[in-house]
Order: structure tokens, then C-alpha cells, then sequence
């Protein structure tokens, strides 16, 4: 790419559009932005420069966007500000490529029809995705669009840890674990090596947490095993995701609380995690600052949770040789990291206090030097690794 050509980065959620805009070969990023609050309340749009100064900010009081109203502000505010930069690409965070999709992957129309067929494996998070999409070939037809999954980084994980002991003609349709933040941990196991040599064969399992939150065991930067499964409900406790949970109980909530399948998708989704254990909020910045015991109560149960999802991801591995923080609480959030380490110091975890309490900004260790299973924090940056595959499939072209 030359130097002023430019790769633009969407990741669209049911209620957000974030966007980045990286240029040249080295994909320096020169500037970023997102849209909230699509569809309800006061929707807000913020966008800031490199050095993280703003350069737009706005917001729609009288009414809503929707997403294609979003892009097409979004694509809008893009061409006012290139300043000779040149969109040669558009990079999609695509939550589900089902089985078919083991990489990155052009969207055209054939993809984007094969796509839509995978709605009912992730029904709240794929039409998001999708949408974005949709308006970019609508109002820049001619701009290739790239997408990239989060389940394609555990595609290649072995045949046992895929597999629910379901008979074969449900298999046969799909119902298999996929896993998802792939992006977030084919990104994680690129920079480890960068930060320590040694890690780049090594045992690792890291956990991305954040509103959505997982967990993946790592060989060698290869994916082995993950937290979640067929859905990204599974797994951890997240914000409003109620995460593992007995099966029976789903049959309970029909048969004997007489819910309706919208009922439990909505209580599974929206109305558990942090959410409801708490009853206060889904975030863990307002937990932590909250002396409300259900507040406390919440962060503990996360904190048990992740601690089981370790030795199991660790027993997936035979053995640990490092732990990696990240998405928005694992970088952020000092207590629940000393938390999780303090648990885990069965594994051969021992937490440096002060390197953890400086809360790093960048990939740093903060174990203590003589803790026999290293302890990482490294911010995701799904958005760098998107315009990664966005510009090595524009390569290939």
C-alpha cells in the first residue's frame, strides 16, 4: 500500500459502530471513532486522532440512528477528514463464520447471502454485523470489503474439544462449540512472542474480559480449548450474559415458569452477569466502587468463575506457562487481577503488587519475578489485527 492509502476498520455491535482508520504499509492508526447508543436513548458519536485528541463530536437527541443511518454518517465524516488518505478496503468484525469460514474471507454477495444463513447461531450479535456491510456496498460499491471472524482462530482446535455429546444428526446441524474473540487472541498470540521469546512455543491461556467476557488455552499461538461454545453466552459470567449455565434450567424456565423462548433469550442476554447478580449495573467500574454486598457478590462469582476456567483450560493444556489479561476489565480493573492471581497461586501464580497497582498501559508483565507461570496484561487491538487480514487479502488480489 502507499503511504496515504488507507484501510478503514468497522466493528459494529447491536447498539454501537466503532471504526478505525489505519494507513500506509505499517497500518499506522490515524484516527478511530464509534457511535452509541443506535436505536434508543440519545445516539453520540466521538472520534479522536492518533495521539487521542478529539476531532468530531456529536450527538442526536430527537431521534435515534439506526446502523445504516450510522454508516452513512460515519462514511460521511470519513471522506471530511481523510486529508488525501485513499479507503482502498473496508475490514468487517464478523462474529459467526460458522464451519465454512476459516479465515479471512472478501464479502461479495455469494458470502454475504452465506452469511445471513448463519443468523440463528448468533441471532443478537450477526445482523449487526452484517448490516454495516450491507450499507458500505449500497453507498461504495466499488471498495472491497473484507470480512474476518472471531470463531475462524478455533477452527483448527482438536475434534474432541468441538464437540457436544449430542447424537450425530444434531452435530450434523451445526450444534458444535465454535468459540469466539478469536481476533482478540490471534492477536494476543502474536505480540507474546514479541514481548518474550520463550512464549512463542509455550502453554498460555488468556482472558479476554470485558461486557463479553472469555477465556482461551493457547499452544504455541494455536487456539486448543475456549470458554465459550455454541453461543457467546457460554463460559464466563459477562455483563449481562449469564454464562455456563445447566440446561435443565432453560427447560425449568419454559415448563414450570411458563417463559417463552424470547423471555429466556432475553433473561440469558440482557438481564444476567454482573447485571443480575448485582441488580445494580453491568459494569465492573461501578461494581468496584459500590459497598453494596450484591455488588461484592458479583465480582466474586466472576472471580470463581474465571478460576475454574483456568484449571480446566490449564488441564486442556497439560500444563501453564503463562496467564494474559486483557479487553476492557482484564487491562483495567487492579482488584480483579490480584483477584484471579491470588486464586490461582496453585498453578505456580505469584503477582508482583506493585507492577499490577501501576496498571500498565501498554503489554506489560506483572507477575513477580520469581513466579513460575508469568502474568501478562495485553490491551486488545481486534481492530489492528482486522486491517492486518483486510490488507494481506488486498495483497493477494
Amino acid at each position: 500500500m502507499a503511504p496515504n492509502d488507507s484501510i478503514v476498520v468497522i466493528n459494529a455491535g447491536s447498539s454501537s459502530i466503532k471504526f478505525s482508520l489505519f494507513s500506509g504499509a505499517a497500518l499506522a492508526l490515524t484516527f478511530k471513532g464509534k457511535i452509541e447508543n443506535l436505536y434508543s436513548g440519545v445516539t453520540r458519536f466521538s472520534a479522536q486522532d492518533a495521539q487521542g485528541q478529539s476531532i468530531g463530536e456529536r450527538s442526536w437527541p430527537a431521534a435515534p440512528l439506526d446502523h445504516e443511518a450510522g454508516m452513512r454518517f460515519l462514511i460521511d465524516f470519513a471522506q471530511t477528514h481523510l486529508e488525501g488518505h485513499r479507503v482502498v478496503a473496508v475490514g468487517h468484525r464478523i462474529v459467526h463464520g460458522g464451519v465454512a469460514y476459516s479465515g479471512p474471507q472478501r464479502l461479495d454477495a455469494k458470502v454475504l447471502a452465506a452469511l445471513e444463513k448463519l443468523i440463528p447461531l448468533a441471532p443478537l450479535h450477526l445482523p449487526h454485523n452484517l448490516a454495516p456491510v450491507r450499507a458500505v456496498m449500497a453507498m461504495a460499491p466499488d471498495v472491497p470489503q473484507m470480512g474476518c471472524f472471531d470463531t475462524a482462530f478455533h477452527i483448527g482446535q482438536p475434534a474432541e474439544a468441538q464437540a457436544f455429546a449430542l447424537p450425530a444428526r444434531i452435530t450434523e446441524q451445526g450444534v458444535r462449540r465454535y468459540g469466539f474473540h478469536g481476533l482478540s487472541y490471534e492477536y494476543i498470540a502474536s505480540r507474546l512472542p514479541e514481548a518474550d521469546p520463550a512464549l512463542a512455543h509455550a502453554k498460555v491461556v488468556a482472558a479476554h474480559l470485558g461486557n463479553g467476557a472469555s477465556m482461551c488455552a493457547m499452544a504455541a499461538g494455536r487456539s486448543v480449548a475456549s470458554s465459550m461454545g455454541f453461543t457467546a453466552v457460554d463460559g464466563l459470567p459477562m455483563g449481562t450474559r449469564c454464562g455456563a449455565l445447566d440446561p435443565g434450567v432453560v427447560l425449568y424456565l419454559i415448563d414450570e415458569l411458563g417463559m417463552d423462548v424470547g423471555a429466556v433469550q432475553k433473561l440469558l442476554y440482557q438481564e444476567s452477569g454482573l447485571l443480575g447478580v448485582s441488580g445494580i449495573s453491568s459494569d465492573m467500574r461501578t461494581l468496584e466502587q459500590s459497598d453494596d454486598p450484591r455488588a461484592r457478590a458479583a465480582i466474586a462469582l466472576m472471580v470463581y468463575r474465571i478460576g475454574r476456567e483456568l484449571g480446566s483450560l490449564a488441564a486442556a493444556l497439560g500444563g501453564l506457562d503463562a496467564l494474559v489479561f486483557s479487553g476492557g476489565i482484564g487491562e483495567n480493573s487492579v482488584a480483579l487481577r490480584a483477584a484471579v492471581c491470588r486464586d490461582a497461586a496453585w498453578l505456580g501464580v505469584e503477582l508482583d503488587v506493585e507492577a499490577n497497582a501501576a496498571n500498565p498501559r501498554g503489554v506489560a508483565r506483572i507477575s513477580a519475578a520469581g513466579s513460575r507461570v508469568p502474568v501478562w496484561v495485553v490491551p486488545a487491538n481486534e481492530e489492528l489485527m482486522i486491517a492486518r487480514h483486510t490488507l494481506s487479502l488486498l495483497e493477494k488480489a
